[in-house]
């Protein structure tokens, strides 16, 4: 269910805001163009597979010079316009609370989410490639951007990895 609201924050909605604050739960919500996406905290299903996926990319993310990021960062370049993926591959020297770009980010999709409507503000950010791993469908989309739009391949073109190699080993929910 999407909720839209115009104008300045009721009371009641303030109070919902500094609650999700207070309790850390607003750690994965994400800002889009100024409107507020309230996303809720993954299944354990979703983190044990983020976990598998980072623990077999890592070591091929070390070789290849990049640096593993598990768990929520800010991409984007202010609190106005930004996303929060589930994790990411980032060049070196990456640091601060926005980050601009990265090498290579991972979306575990969950029901409801919106990891495919984040593909054009990837494509804007200069996102390498993607990694969207699907606990229903057992499927691994390894993505690469090329000429502004993500499309699908076999293989990594930064790690020495392909999506069919990963897919084989989750153990999936």
């Amino acid at each position: 269910m999407a909720t839209l609201v115009l104008g300045p924050p009721p009371p009641e909605l303030q109070a919902l805001l500094e609650r999700r604050r207070r309790s850390r739960v607003d750690r994965l919500d994400e800002v889009w163009d100024g409107v507020l996406h309230m996303v809720p905290a993954p299944s354990v299903a979703h983190a044990r597979i983020l976990s598998q996926v980072m623990e077999a990319t890592a070591p091929r993310a070390r070789l290849a010079g990049l640096i593993p990021a598990v768990g929520p960062f800010n991409l984007g370049e202010s609190k106005r316009d930004f996303r929060v993926p589930d994790a990411g591959l980032l060049e070196p020297g990456a640091s601060g609370v926005w980050l601009p770009t990265a090498a290579l980010v991972v979306e575990i999709v969950s029901p409801d989410d919106e990891t495919y409507a984040k593909l054009p503000f990837y494509a804007a950010h200069d996102i390498d490639e993607m990694l969207i791993v699907d606990p229903d469908s057992r499927a691994v989309d390894w993505l690469a951007l090329a000429e502004g739009h993500y499309r699908p391949v076999d293989r990594s073109l930064l790690i020495d990895f392909g999506a069919a190699e990963l897919a084989r080993q989750i153990d999936w929910p």
